[in-house]
């Protein structure tokens, strides 16, 4: 059997659907200097299975992106050994950055100043956002 050890400070994600592991790694972790773990179909009694991300000496992960890949996640705060936090991310009901409008002409892909701003409009099935420039409706792939 597979061991891997605990972290003595850092941050665990946890109930990551399996498959979405790879793509938060890849997202976020893939250049970083500190030391992660990604543990991809892990036995897990609630979800069948599942993904688990270890990042070591990293307390800051952003929870709406993480809640637009998989909103049942949740990441456990470790200090000195010891579980200090544990938060669960949501689907966001406002972004700001990260995604782009669909609408071509809107003034976010021309304007560098210009950040794309989102509301969400509809979360069952699919996500989708209105974009607060040009109100086009854009459903959020990964």
């Amino acid at each position: 059997m597979l061991e891997v050890n605990g972290i003595e400070n850092g941050i665990v994600i946890d109930h990551i659907g399996a498959g979405n592991g790879i793509k938060i790694f890849n997202l976020m972790f893939a250049a970083t200097d500190h030391p992660v773990v990604l543990l991809m179909n892990v036995k897990s009694e609630l979800f069948g299975t599942k993904d688990i991300i270890k990042v070591e000496n990293v307390f800051d992960v952003d929870l709406n992106h993480l809640g637009l890949i998989d909103p049942k996640i949740t990441v456990n705060v470790i200090k000195n050994g010891k579980l200090f936090e544990k938060v669960s991310a949501t689907i966001p009901k406002t972004i700001k950055g990260g995604i782009k409008c669909q609408n071509p002409r809107c003034i976010t892909h021309s304007d560098d100043y210009a950040i794309p701003e989102f509301t969400l409009v509809k979360a069952n099935g699919k996500l989708e956002y209105e974009c607060s420039y040009c109100e086009e409706i854009t459903t959020y792939k990964i």
